[in-house]
């Protein structure tokens, strides 16, 4: 039992954010069957059960165009932090820090330390496929939803075409469509405009205890500090 403890408090954050990922999921997939069956039932269409409405197209495009959005923004907030500083916020790196640093500020290769990764001390392709993976992995998890967006996002756009007994598209049609860019850019926004009111609002605003935040007591032209 309190081993079973320890795990849940050292991986409370991520166990917590997971079961409200999964809890959203059910509702958003509740919500989007009764929805669906409405818009079939205006349509003279037969009703879906939830199991099938979950294999619908309409359905897939509807989570991966968010997932995709969410890649995005992880993706380039971990690499434009590198090189990009804002003076107050503990979202950015010291203003002196800007760049990719040095081998032993980031304790690679002979810099590593005893406890660190095996890969960060290895020497050649393998450091540096280490010291980018979180980034190459966000970015490759961003193209790969926004390719699901793509295919889902056809095959509903055409499902409806048909029922309006017009011609489908190709893919490449539809990826060139105002229909495709309008779901993609309008959730682009949205994630650019979270991530610059986070950067600008930790400047001068506090959470006591959260490492998103200086400590309540910091300057606000303080940077790069987490309390």
């Amino acid at each position: 039992m309190r081993r079973l403890t320890g795990v849940l408090r050292d991986n409370g954050l991520s166990l917590a954010f997971a079961a409200a990922f999964l809890l959203v999921l059910a509702a958003q997939a509740l919500a989007g069957h009764a929805e669906y069956n409405h818009t079939r039932a205006a349509g003279g269409l037969d009703q879906v059960t939830l199991g099938a409405y979950l294999t619908t197209s309409d359905f897939a495009v509807d989570v991966t165009e968010n997932w995709q959005s969410e890649y995005l923004q992880f993706f380039l907030y971990v690499y434009a932090t590198v090189w990009l500083v804002q003076r107050g916020s503990p979202e950015s790196k010291a203003l002196d820090r800007a760049g990719r640093e040095t081998g032993r500020e980031q304790l690679l290769g002979p810099h590593a330390r005893p406890d660190s990764p095996r890969w960060a001390r290895a020497g050649r392709w393998r450091q540096v496929l280490y010291a980018n993976s979180l980034g190459l992995v966000m970015g490759a998890l961003f193209v790969l939803s926004w390719l699901a967006q793509s295919v889902s996002g056809l095959a509903a756009s055409n499902e409806e075409r048909l029922r309006r007994f017009q011609a489908p598209q190709s893919w490449g049609d539809y990826v060139l469509s105002a229909e495709f860019w309008g779901r993609t850019l309008q959730n682009w926004q949205s994630e650019m405009l979270a991530m610059v009111s986070m950067v600008v609002f930790s400047v001068y605003l506090r959470q006591r205890g959260s490492p998103e935040s200086k400590p309540v007591g910091a300057p606000h032209d303080t940077t790069g500090m987490g309390g």
